[in-house]
């Protein structure tokens, strides 16, 4: 299934994107797509029926927003891929870097992105988000993750290097929880339609120009590995949000220049979709 939320911010409903280009509305189903109905679906597979028993909807016109909503905990992983990990001028990890965005920064694939008061090295990051649809705590090994996953959805971990590096008395959250500094979407694709995670293309473009190209198979610790680790540390709650790393290409390299107001970020994911988000003043 490819899962949406559409409307204004706070007011968003439950929608299915058929792979026929149509929409059908899930209200009837849930109030929203968020942890209480990932958890349900998880535990039935049939809790959305077939798209005959389901009413049409038209979404034309109307703003997409963040396909899950209020995810508890938005955990991030660093360095993550080596080429990247070589770019910002570091050796690749031994174990899994985490460090936490807030919650709120999740904001609709087409809302503006808000550079931060003076900001001077706001960044991109394309990221495959993994969405956790079952309690995951203390997992017997990787190959336990999988019932754990809902699905994956694309992400851009939108970051300010100063505030990140320069900034952060040895932390990275500063330059990483600005206001709407986590566009995601548009879908939420179900794990059963991706497939193999490790598998996908991950693309990202400023003002047309691309940046960023390569794969989840060039992952340092794969979807899997990541889920059973981050759950021997903490609980992993239906709805949170896992994003995974990203790839070298970003501004931190030093061959690109930093964001600014009116640059346009646009971020892929080979199967999950596109997103594209202005750049404005804070």
């Amino acid at each position: 299934m490819r899962l949406m939320r559409i409307g204004e911010p706070g007011r968003e409903r439950p929608v299915l994107a058929h792979s026929d280009g149509r929409h059908y509305d899930l209200s009837g189903i849930t109030d929203d797509i968020d942890g209480t109905f990932l958890a349900a679906l998880a535990d039935d597979p049939n809790l959305v029926p077939a798209v005959s028993a389901l009413p049409e909807t038209d979404i034309s016109g109307e703003r997409i927003g963040a396909p899950v909503a209020r995810p508890s905990a938005l955990l991030c992983i660093g360095q993550n891929y080596a080429a990247h990990a070589a770019e910002s001028g570091s050796e690749p990890p031994e174990q899994p870097i985490l460090f936490y965005k807030s919650p709120n920064t999740v904001v609709g694939p087409y809302d503006d992105v808000l550079i931060p008061r003076g900001s001077k090295k706001t960044d991109w990051e394309v990221e495959l988000a993994v969405v956790i649809g079952r309690r995951a705590s203390y997992l017997d090994s990787p190959a336990d993750a999988a019932a754990h996953i809902a699905g994956y959805a694309v992400s851009n971990d939108v970051s300010e290097r100063a505030f990140q590096l320069e900034e952060s008395g040895g932390q990275w959250s500063k330059g990483k929880s600005c206001a709407t500094f986590n566009p995601l979407g548009p879908v939420l694709v179900t794990a059963d339609e991706v497939g193999d995670p490790q598998q996908l293309r991950l693309r990202s473009f400023v003002n047309d120009e691309p940046r960023q190209d390569s794969s989840t198979a060039d992952m340092i610790f794969d979807v899997a590995h990541l889920v059973h680790h981050l759950s021997q540390y903490l609980v992993l709650e239906p709805g949170d949000i896992v994003n995974t790393g990203t790839p070298q290409g970003v501004a931190l390299s030093g061959r690109f220049p930093y964001l600014g107001p009116d640059d346009v970020m646009e971020v892929e994911i080979s199967g999950l979709g596109r997103q594209r988000s202005v750049c404005r003043p804070a």
